[in-house]
């Protein structure tokens, strides 16, 4: 090497250094390509020099950058942050909601109401559009002020080495990461999260963990190198090269800083703006439903002027008349409805499972979806091995193979003052502890003396640790522990039953066969291997790991989270199904799957993918529950050939290398953990990777759209059954049914009490199945009911001309008006309480706020007319037989509703 090896044991400032926070664009112009060229290939470009080259090129030392030299490339060329989004005004945010679809077609109701002199209508319209708009921005800003402190809690400092003159010497300090250059030398330790691209200079057992840029799970073994870096080697795959967006494992390590801001290889994956995100399932509702009104919207006022035209011929004095039935037809209060249900789910979760709804509409997306895509690594398994069995060559059990790898364990951790142990070697001495291994097979792990340690080394991929025994003076034993097939190559002799033998070739390739095997079913498999030699005065060298017995193998296995088996069976119970999308071995997911209850069947590797074409990619999807060995690109296809077979499909990712999921995603999930770029692309932020925090966001995403659904159920059918009884009263009577005027108050009566089904609390069964806004639903149900409605409002027309004794005496078209009024507003408040899909009032003793708006609905109903407010609208007292008439009309009209309710739940296609 070009310099001295670091020394272990030199003090560090912190444990947890700086999170790679976003950057932007920060390079050198001497070393980096120029603006025009692509993002990311500082790091390519340096990848073929040398280290003394880097440095060169850098201007810069081992012993780092003095501090003009780093305040003057940070006034040159910027942070080390990301090109992060501008924070969105008020005023675009408010003009961005206005582009809902449901918005636009009130908006268009308003300008059609303002043509024809209906400014009641016009700014009743134009009012619920701004409060619809107003509560959206509102509740989509507290989001993104929530992002802002999450991105606060990251850790944002490194420990940097630099020089107050030309001549002396470096002193390491803490500064923030956003304050780092390109030739700046930087110190790395275990938890520390890599903070810009580096090329290494020193490092004694470094290992990181880059499953945020690559997917792989196990960690890769980092070390510098004196020549150029392998141009045939995948870039992530350099040993001598760290990336920001990793992290530290074990071991320690000087680098030099090659890449910060725009130059990194996060900075690559990140566009620096947003994507344009595809149509989800609620934009697609959305559309369905609007155009259905739409449609409905433009053909009721020209049927209404020319069916009155051409029966009682009336000209365009039926135009305000027409609009007013037109807006009678249309559900104002839905922006406001939707705005506010969501965003009170938006506001429970943050509250009580730290869930951030960054977008709120991706709250109803959550409570749509029936696929949930997730990666195996800290959302299944916890990052950490955990031993699973151990054995000999026979495939017997054999304590003690976990007694001799705990020994070398411990004594290699302890004479080659590795800074933190290895989670390998963490899992095997808790396994001893655990089982008491020790005791049973040579006494406690402390009564060996060490005598000397070989650490592991990339190169040979095997630690050694020598120890001896007061009672054994003059014999050591060499403790080998690695990898397969670098151990039984060492090996002259195994041990099994007891009984040490010769090893020939057909044995050393039946114990690799048996690797193979255990391998392919979920292990991750360690050989441990012994010799006794004379005690040794000089130093041991790797040459003398040879002569060795094998005496079995470590079988080790990803531990799994402790919530995750019971949160898969929760999500499964609530029609979600789960697929594993992971960059790990095929073996090592499917075992995770099994030992969680989640069934792996044949598992689909990447390279498979790779041949089909989308149309077959899609049946794939659907039957496949596990895929491995998946890169960024095919965990994105298979997201989107779920969403082209009709699911509504969520994607858990907290990686670089999800970034193309998370987007594809109709619900992009992401931990507040996760590289920043993700959580930036995300549409939901949990508090931590865990499965079960989902399964409640998904219930409270079903919640919210269940009491959307209900509006809509009960504002469109009520909706049409009065639009239906208007045309045909129309045509029937000699003068209007209802004045322009009265249709609006009875609308904003109705609107109002509508409020209280943002607050309902849906019915367990709401809850069992993902809920969509399905427009063909609406169609089926809004036609059944309305009609339901209208008939009876028919009925009441004969009703009221009983009560009248005709229409044609003095006060008898009042009557009339006022007799509609009220029973339109009392059908409403009957349709509010069995149309919803919310529990039942009975159900508990206090009255819910349905029954009590729908109390108060009924009592405008009948109080309005009689008041003084009601003469000025037109409306009179109404005769005390019309009453009971009427109380014998809702009767009817209750209990057919409630049949016709019942028998429509028991035939919807959900349950089918």
């Amino acid at each position: 090497m070009l310099w001295a090896p670091e020394s272990a044991a030199e003090p560090r400032t912190r444990r947890t250094a700086a999170s790679g926070s976003p950057a932007r664009g920060s390079r050198a112009a001497e070393v980096l390509p120029g603006p025009g060229s692509p993002e990311g290939d500082a790091v390519s470009e340096l990848t073929g020099l040398t280290p003394l080259e880097v440095l060169r090129r850098l201007d810069s030392g081992p012993r780092g950058l003095t501090e003009s030299q780093a305040e003057e490339r940070l006034v040159r060329y910027g942070e080390n942050v990301l090109a992060g989004q501008r924070p969105v005004s008020w005023p675009r945010r408010f003009l961005w909601s206005l582009r809902d679809p449901f918005t636009m077609v009130l908006l268009c109701l308003g300008l059609v109401s303002a043509a024809v002199a209906a400014w009641g209508t016009a700014c009743v319209t134009t009012v619920l559009v701004v409060v619809g708009c107003v509560l959206r921005c509102r509740g989509e800003y507290r989001a993104d002020r929530s992002m802002e402190a999450l991105r606060e809690l990251v850790a944002t400092t490194a420990t940097v080495q630099r020089r107050t003159a030309p001549g002396s010497a470096p002193v390491p300090r803490e500064i923030p990461v956003d304050q780092l250059v390109p030739g700046d030398v930087i110190r790395l330790g275990p938890g520390d999260l890599v903070p810009a691209d580096v090329r290494l200079l020193r490092a004694s057992g470094l290992t990181v963990h880059q499953a945020a840029l690559t997917g792989e799970s196990a960690p890769v073994p980092k070390h510098p190198l004196d020549g150029p870096g392998d141009p045939e080697t995948a870039l992530f795959g350099q040993p001598h090269l760290c990336f920001q967006g990793s992290s530290v494992v074990s071991g320690s390590g000087t680098a030099v800083v090659v890449a910060t801001g725009g130059r990194t290889r996060l900075a690559a994956a990140h566009p620096g703006r947003r994507r344009q995100r595809r149509d989800t399932a609620f934009d697609r509702s959305v559309q369905g439903i609007s155009w259905i009104l739409i449609r409905f919207m433009v053909v009721t006022p020209p049927l209404v002027l020319v069916a009155n035209a051409a029966l009682r011929g009336r000209g365009l004095e039926m135009l305000p008349f027409a609009v007013a039935v037109a807006v009678a037809l249309t559900p104002e209060m839905l922006p406001v409805i939707v705005t506010t249900t969501l965003a009170r789910g938006a506001a429970l979760l943050a509250r009580s499972r730290e869930v951030i709804v960054k977008r709120l509409p991706a709250l109803h997306d959550l409570g749509a979806v029936d696929i949930l895509c997730v990666d195996k690594t800290g959302t299944l398994t916890q990052d950490r091995p955990v031993l699973d069995r151990c054995f000999d060559a026979a495939g017997d059990d054999a304590p003690e193979v976990l007694h001799w790898a705990a020994v070398n364990s411990l004594w290699t951790l302890q004479l080659a003052d590795v800074p933190t142990p290895d989670a390998l070697d963490e899992a095997i001495l808790d396994a001893a502890a655990a089982g008491d291994s020790a005791r049973a097979h040579g006494g406690d792990l402390l009564e060996y003396d060490g005598v000397a340690a070989l650490p592991f080394a990339p190169a040979r991929r095997i630690a050694t640790a020598v120890v001896g025994r007061t009672d054994r003076a003059g014999v050591h034993t060499l403790v080998v522990k690695g990898a397969v097939e670098d151990v039984l190559e060492r090996c002259a002799r195994l041990r099994s039953g007891g009984r040490d033998e010769e090893m020939d070739t057909a044995a050393r390739e039946r114990l690799c066969r048996t690797a193979q095997r255990e391998a392919a079913g979920g292990l991750r498999l360690l050989a441990v291997a012994l010799a006794e030699r004379p005690a040794c005065l000089g130093s041991y060298t790797p040459a003398d790991e040879r002569g060795l017995t094998f005496i079995g193998f470590l079988g080790l296995r990803d531990a799994t989270v402790e919530s995750a088996a019971e949160a898969l069976a929760a999500l499964a119970r609530s029609g979600v199904t789960v697929k594993v999308l992971t960059g790990d071995h095929p073996g090592t997911a499917a075992r995770v799957c099994q030992e969680l209850g989640l069934d792996p069947g044949p598992v689909v590797t990447a390279d498979r993918l790779d041949g089909l074409t989308d149309t077959e990619l899609v049946e794939l999807a659907e039957r496949g529950s596990v895929f491995a060995r998946c890169g960024p690109e095919h965990k994105a296809r298979v997201v989107s050939a779920l969403r082209a077979g009709g699911h509504t499909t969520g994607f858990l990712g907290d990686g670089i290398n999800d970034l193309p999921a998370l987007h594809a995603a109709d619900v992009g999930i992401c931990p507040r953990d996760g590289v920043d770029v993700s959580r930036e692309a995300a549409d939901i932020v949990l508090a931590a990777k865990d499965l079960t925090a989902i399964d409640h966001a998904i219930a409270t995403g079903r919640r919210s759209t269940g009491n959307i659904v209900s509006y809509l159920r009960i504002t469109l059918s009520s909706n049409l059954g009065n639009v239906i009884a208007m045309l045909a009263a129309g045509l029937l009577l000699p003068f209007l049914p209802m004045l322009p005027a009265q249709v609006l108050v009875q609308n904003l009566c109705f609107d109002a009490a509508q409020l209280a089904l943002a607050y309902d609390r849906p019915a367990p069964a709401a809850l069992r199945a993902p809920s969509r806004l399905r427009p063909a639903d609406f169609v089926r149900f809004i036609t059944r009911f309305g009609i339901i409605n209208a008939a009876a409002d028919l009925a009441t027309f004969a009703v009221l001309v009983l009560a009248v004794r005709g229409a044609a005496e003095p006060g008898g078209e009042a009557v009339f008006h006022a007799g509609w009024f009220t029973e339109n507003l009392l059908t409403q408040a009957l349709v509010m309480l069995l149309l919803r899909a919310g529990r039942r009032t009975a159900e508990g003793r206090r009255p819910s706020v349905i029954g009590l708006a729908a109390a108060a609905l009924a009592a405008i109903g009948i109080l309005l007319p009689l008041s003084p407010l009601g003469a000025s609208l037109g409306l009179v007292a109404l005769p005390p037989v019309y009453y009971l008439l009427l109380a014998v009309v809702l009767a009817l009209y209750g209990v057919g509703l409630a049949a016709a309710k019942a028998h429509y739940d028991e035939h919807r296609p959900e349950r089918r």
